[in-house]
């Protein structure tokens, strides 16, 4: 008699794949080897102290009364800004009790039974992006992330689906939303910053990102369980985030590198630190003076990480992205054609072309007068060259190209794109 084995699926979710007991990963979570580079011991990473450090940013004096002492932060600011475009925010005037219940919060949902979080779960190929999920579908390498989530809009509150929030803990819905809050009006005095670092006036990126309106503040709880092939995997692949600012707590568990200077430079993990994105939205409206870095999570064996990153993103069609007339000059023309968000989002992760881009949004003369004849100068090669800023071996571009954003609600990271 011939006994055959019955075929065991694969669990949809990397949690419970991980607490099978598995000993290797399966072979769709393995990445390329030229994606491998740089992903060591991440504790012993950290540690290292030689070669660039992702700056400090302390934001005490932020509206100090005192000019000088004002004009400081502000330049500390926007150095980090131009040179790095990530950097750990201290002294931001979030409280720790606020930041630790959102964390309690956090870690609370994610600790229940996956059965329970399955209540939750979200229905990608409908188009429903909101609530816990993980990613199904291959990327343009065929691989997968070693990760669950959560995601949700969190701001403005009209905007918010509260009934796909989660009702365990209890206090999940008044710490993310108060949270969500503070994160916005810590983004209204960072926009301030860095419109003045343009020598513009204070409030100009503010309105060109959609203003208190129309900016939306989107959260991916990233839920990175142990692997134990680390050296194998990524938590989320190396991509630039496509909003205007990302704000990002963690459980002090390393894992964010940034591609720094042609290395992967591994993060430090700072106490009582908000880590800030530049996105692709402020380096296309600075024609590249701010930079959006290239990003990746890398997992570990030994425990068990977690991020929460809001997504502060402008409205998909309103606004059309391009560089401010103010950033242009004969000596530094325009670096970046003009597109609405939707149109840039369909650009990087579908790869269509300028041309195709426009034909499907419908930019008109009406809407954007110079939108036709700036498209022109465009070769799509071009402006990917251009948009990344990195110098990359071809199959990290591509992966760079791709952010985790789903498209319904314009996700980083992946939503796109994530850390």
């Amino acid at each position: 008699m011939v006994v055959i084995s019955a075929v065991v699926p694969t669990p949809s979710r990397v949690e419970s794949l991980a607490k099978s007991g598995i000993q290797a990963i399966p072979k769709e979570y393995v990445r390329p080897q030229e994606e491998l580079n740089g992903i060591g011991n991440i504790f012993e990473e950290e540690k290292k102290d030689e070669g660039p450090q992702v700056p400090t940013i302390d934001l005490t004096e932020i509206d100090s009364e005192d000019k000088e002492i004002r004009e400081k932060c502000h330049q500390e600011l926007k150095k980090a800004a131009i040179e790095w475009g990530v950097m750990h925010l201290v002294n931001h005037g979030i409280s720790d009790e606020l930041i630790d219940r959102v964390k309690v919060s956090g870690d609370t949902f994610f600790d229940q039974p996956v059965e329970e979080k399955e209540k939750y779960a979200n229905d990608q190929p409908s188009g429903n992006v909101q609530g816990y999920g993980s990613k199904l579908a291959n990327s343009a390498c065929g691989q997968l992330e070693w990760e669950d989530y959560f995601f949700h809009c969190v701001f403005p509150e009209d905007k918010c689906n509260l009934s796909i929030w989660p009702k365990t803990p209890t206090d999940y819905i008044p710490a993310t939303s108060e949270y969500a809050k503070q994160i916005r009006n810590l983004a209204t005095k960072i926009l301030a910053v860095l419109s003045i670092g343009l020598r513009l006036e204070e409030g100009r990126l503010e309105k060109e990102v959609g203003g208190m309106e129309d900016l939306l503040l989107q959260m991916k709880i990233n839920y990175y369980p142990k692997c134990p092939q680390p050296e194998l995997a990524l938590g989320v692949e190396a991509h630039t985030d496509v909003s205007a600012l990302t704000f990002i707590l963690h459980n002090m568990v390393p894992g964010l590198q940034l591609f720094y200077e042609g290395q992967w430079v591994t993060a430090k993990c700072v106490p009582n630190s908000i880590i800030m994105h530049i996105g692709d939205t402020l380096e296309i409206l600075s024609n590249g003076k701010y930079k959006s870095i290239l990003h990746r999570g890398v997992v570990n064996k030994e425990k068990i990480r977690i991020s929460w990153a809001i997504f502060c993103e402008p409205p998909k069609e309103k606004i059309i992205l391009k560089p401010l007339p103010e950033t242009i000059t004969e000596a530094e023309p325009p670096r970046f054609p003009p597109r609405t968000f939707a149109q840039h989002m369909a650009h990087k992760l579908f790869k269509k072309d300028d041309q195709d881009a426009a034909a499907e949004h419908k930019v008109s003369k009406k809407d954007d007068p110079d939108s036709a004849a700036e498209h022109k100068p465009f070769k799509k090669d071009d402006q990917d060259a251009v948009a990344q800023q990195k110098v990359l071996k071809e199959d990290e571009q591509n992966a760079a190209a791709e952010h985790k954003v789903f498209k319904k609600d314009n996700q980083d990271a992946a939503a796109e794109e994530s850390k």
